[in-house]
C-alpha cells in the first residue's frame, strides 16, 4: 500500500487567505488524482496573537489596522479570489476579530481522530459565511457538538490547559523556524510553498516531487 504524501499546513482560521489556499490545495489535488493520497496535519499560527480573549470589534480594529478604505479594498479583493477558488466570504455577518487559540486546540483535539481538516472546514465556514463567533467557547462546543463529537468531551478539550500549552508550543516553533506569515505549506517535510497558491503553482509542485521522487 503506497504510503500518503503528507502535507502540514500552518494556518489561522481568521485568515481568509487561509480559507482561500485550503480550497486551492484541494482543487489542485482533485485534478490529479490526490486527494485520497495525502495526510494533511493543520499546525496552529495565530495572526493576532495579542487579540483579548473576548475578541474585539472586526470592523473597528481592522480599520484601526489598515484605514477604513484599505479595508473595503482588501474585502473585495479577497472576495474576487475567494470567487474563482470556489469560496464565498459573508462580511457583512462577520461582525468579530475573536482570539483563535481555542479553535486552534479544538482542530488539534478533532485531528486526533482523524477529523482535524473536517473540523478547519467547519470553522471557517462558521466564521466567513455564517459570522459566528469562533473564539466563544460556547459557540466552539456548538460547532463540535454539530459535528457529531460529544459536547462534554468538547468542552473538556476546549478547558484543557496541557492541549493549550501544546497550542501554544507549535505556534512558538513555526516562529523559529520562519513562517512569518499564512497560509505555510510543508509538503513531505522539505518542499515549502508559501501564500494561498493557485491550482497551475500545485500542479509544478507535484511535478518537481515527483522528479525528486524519480
Amino acid at each position: 500500500m503506497q504510503e500518503k504524501m503528507p502535507i502540514a499546513i500552518v494556518s489561522d482560521v481568521v485568515c481568509p487567505w487561509c480559507f482561500i489556499g485550503k480550497a486551492r490545495l484541494e482543487t489542485a489535488l482533485a485534478n490529479h488524482g490526490l486527494t485520497n493520497r495525502v495526510a494533511i496535519t493543520w499546525l496552529p499560527y495565530e495572526l493576532n496573537p495579542d487579540m483579548p480573549a473576548d475578541g474585539a470589534d472586526r470592523t473597528s480594529y481592522l480599520d484601526a489596522k489598515f484605514g477604513s478604505g484599505k479595508r473595503k479594498e482588501i474585502e473585495i479583493r479577497l472576495s474576487e479570489a475567494a470567487l474563482e477558488s470556489g469560496v464565498t466570504f459573508n462580511w457583512s455577518k462577520v461582525t468579530r476579530t475573536p482570539n483563535t487559540r481555542m479553535a486552534h486546540m479544538l482542530i488539534a483535539a478533532a485531528s486526533t481522530v482523524q477529523r482535524g481538516t473536517e473540523m478547519k472546514a467547519a470553522l471557517f465556514k462558521a466564521y466567513f459565511q455564517d459570522g459566528r463567533d469562533i473564539g466563544d467557547l460556547e459557540t466552539l462546543v456548538a460547532i463540535a457538538t454539530e459535528l457529531g463529537f460529544e459536547e462534554n468531551a468538547a468542552r473538556d478539550e476546549l478547558t484543557n490547559d496541557e492541549l493549550r500549552e501544546t497550542i501554544i508550543g507549535l505556534e512558538a516553533h513555526a516562529q523559529k523556524v520562519g513562517v512569518t506569515g499564512v497560509p505555510f505549506f510543508i509538503v513531505e517535510g522539505k518542499l515549502a510553498v508559501s501564500g494561498a497558491q493557485t491550482p497551475d503553482v500545485w500542479t509544478k509542485v507535484f511535478a518537481q516531487l515527483a522528479r525528486e521522487t524519480a
